[in-house]
């Protein structure tokens, strides 16, 4: 039992961890303008 909720605490936490940087980097690229000066991770 304690296995398995390790596996499901595992799993919770990367699809969060997943999200959250799906978010910040669409964020990110909306607030960019695409000018020279533009810091994407380019």
């Amino acid at each position: 039992m304690e296995i398995q909720e390790i596996i499901a605490y595992v799993l919770v936490a990367a699809a969060v961890i997943f999200l959250v940087k799906k978010f910040f980097f669409t964020k990110k690229k909306n607030s960019c303008g695409g000018g020279a000066g533009c810091k994407c991770g380019h």
